[in-house]
């Protein structure tokens, strides 16, 4: 896909380049078309002075083709089709067919009309019958080749990216496996250390029992595709937690969570890495009154994240981690056309606004 960016591209030149290629074709195609087979009173004309008579009214039809076009790429298709709504789709189809041909009529019936004045006269019922099959001719033709190339592209990106998130999960399994390198001699030190310090830290030693906790989900529950977002949730206040400790009473935290979370399932740390980034680029640098908002809301299957932190003055941008650009790509990754992720930069706060459609949990066998 990289390679072949005018196909592929959704950057705005690109999108523009192909789209204005792809219609400049078929417009010399048509006026080629109807110069070859024009009107029978103009077959005595040269072919070059029938293709600049025909040229305007094929770019009157152009209109009508553009029409029927982007209806089915960017209507039809995308809502309708792919979602799996095939009855409504059809009915829709049968919708956007009799709004070309209207539309064909009137451009027929008026435009194309005056611009041959009158040379062609027919009886009226001849007339308006001809002028929308003339749209519709050329329309379904370009609509249907158009539809084509949307769905054959579609599931070409759908392929690369299902191959894409194949590889990523190897890697991400192999770093994993590195990770996991003697995790029980490293869990057995953890639990030394802690025995060793409930007496003489408590503190230190609580967040050490704390550590060991979130490293077990990590290394353990986060290898599995999808989480329960209960799970998940837990594991973010389990880091919170240990967060707090170090700030006692000067960190302000405004918490507000989701009750019945228990049928719905999560790609696991999708989230961390925005509240760890809280913590990192917020709190840690705000010398005064550090504070944190976080807001997880439920909509049926979709979950809203917001996320508020205070920032000190003159702080580097936080979203520019890499560990926030990991989670972007896995979010392209796993939820293609199910997320949306905005990270906003104001005066003295950052906002992290993250919807995922998420997954129902399946029904015990």
């Amino acid at each position: 896909m990289v390679s072949l960016p005018f196909v592929f591209s959704n950057q705005p030149g690109w999108r523009l380049a192909r789209h204005i290629s792809f219609w400049f074709l078929w417009y010399v195609f048509q006026v080629m078309l109807y110069a070859f087979a024009p009107e029978p009173k103009l077959l005595a004309l040269p072919f070059l002075t029938r293709m600049i008579m025909v040229a305007p009214e094929s770019l009157c039809y152009l209109s009508v083709h553009i029409f029927l076009a982007y209806s089915l790429m960017y209507w039809v298709i995308p809502r309708l089709i792919i979602p799996g709504r095939y009855v409504l789709a059809a009915g829709t189809v049968i919708l956007v067919l009799l709004a070309t041909a209207a539309l064909s009529a009137f451009l027929s019936l008026t435009v194309i009309e005056y611009l041959r004045r009158g040379y062609y006269p027919k009886p009226v019922y001849v007339q308006l019958f001809m002028s929308m099959i003339a749209g519709l001719r050329g329309g379904i033709t370009i609509g249907g080749l158009a539809a084509a190339i949307k769905l054959m592209k579609h599931y070409y990106e759908k392929q690369q990216l299902a191959s894409q998130l194949e590889k990523q999960n190897m890697l991400a399994e192999l770093q994993t496996l590195k990770s996991q390198l003697h995790p029980h001699f490293l869990f057995n030190t953890l639990n030394n250390i802690y025995s060793h310090a409930q007496e003489t830290a408590p503190i230190a030693a609580d967040m050490l029992l704390g550590l060991s906790g979130l490293l077990r989900y990590m290394l353990y529950t986060g290898n599995a595709p999808l989480v329960p977002l209960a799970d998940e949730i837990k594991m973010i206040q389990a880091y919170i937690n240990l967060e707090k400790k170090r700030y006692g009473e000067e960190l302000e935290l405004s918490i507000q969570l989701p009750g019945n979370t228990e049928n719905l399932m999560i790609a696991p740390l999708i989230m961390l890495p925005f509240v760890e980034n809280c913590f990192k680029h917020g709190t840690s640098s705000v010398l005064e009154n550090p504070w944190i908002n976080l807001n997880i809301a439920l909509k049926d299957q979709e979950m809203q994240l917001k996320l508020v932190n205070g920032k000190a003055d003159k702080m580097h941008a936080q979203e520019g981690g890499i560990g926030i650009e990991n989670v972007r790509r896995r979010l392209t990754l796993i939820y293609p056309e199910k997320h949306k992720l905005t990270i906003m930069e104001e005066d003295e706060l950052y906002i992290v606004n993250l919807e995922i459609k998420l997954a129902a949990r399946p029904e015990p066998q």
